[in-house]
């Protein structure tokens, strides 16, 4: 890729593997390991381009209603993935952090997930931060309620501490794919000035070089954070 502006943290929202799989007459549970693979292949990628974080949407909130089948084969992978394929996310040399309610989770899956998260916790190469029963909603809550609990009012940056991200930059790029334009309920505060690129892809489909052009199509943007150009 040629030299641009790089974002030095990436949310993406991986939307479409159910549909990605429906369209190929499979199972909604093989698009979702194929999403799985296509995470690790993607972020990897992402972080060689020299992007120092990246944070995914792998399980929200609002996915655990879905019915009890699909939820089984997602639990199943994040097992899977914390586990036997734990490799797959140790290659990236990054560290791995987890955000989100461990508490809904089996004990074996909240263990290997603590296990993993140890033993990268030393890594400084990156973060890769892994969202499993995230919602934005709930953490603003969460954290408002943290703050009345220590009877205290708090400022912009005393508040984003208490989020789950506190202490990390807010994301520069957002990219959603899938075809839907919106959030869904994540990192809503830390999304104030993030630049949002949205893509029609399914995300098992969305490739290396598409993650490079959502890169370039945010490098060539102005950002001015609600501040104008000074004229000449």
């Amino acid at each position: 890729m040629r030299r641009i502006k790089l974002p030095a943290h990436i949310a993406l929202i991986m939307d479409g593997n159910g549909r990605w799989a429906k369209r190929r007459f499979r199972p909604r549970s093989y698009g979702h390991r194929m999403g799985v693979q296509n995470m690790v292949r993607i972020c990897s990628h992402a972080f060689r381009l020299g992007v120092r974080i990246v944070t995914v949407y792998a399980l929200s909130t609002e996915n655990l209603f879905r019915p009890k089948e699909e939820l089984d084969t997602l639990f199943d992978l994040i097992r899977t993935y914390f586990s036997k394929k734990k490799d797959k996310l140790l290659e990236m040399g990054v560290k791995i952090n987890v955000i989100g309610d461990l508490s809904v989770f089996p004990a074996d899956i909240r263990e290997n997930i603590l296990r993993v998260m140890d033993e990268t916790r030393s890594l400084t190469d990156g973060l890769f931060n892994i969202c499993l029963d995230y919602g934005s909603r709930q953490e603003i809550v969460r954290a408002v309620n943290a703050a009345v609990a220590q009877g205290r009012f708090v400022d912009e940056a005393s508040f984003s501490a208490l989020l789950q991200t506190g202490g990390l930059p807010d994301p520069d790029l957002i990219i959603r794919t899938g075809g839907e334009v919106r959030l869904s309920n994540f990192l809503l505060y830390q999304a104030a000035y993030s630049e949002l690129y949205f893509s029609n892809k399914m995300w098992p489909e969305f490739s290396k070089r598409d993650l490079e052009k959502a890169i370039e199509n945010y490098s060539a943007r102005d950002r001015r954070f609600g501040n104008v150009e000074e004229e000449d």
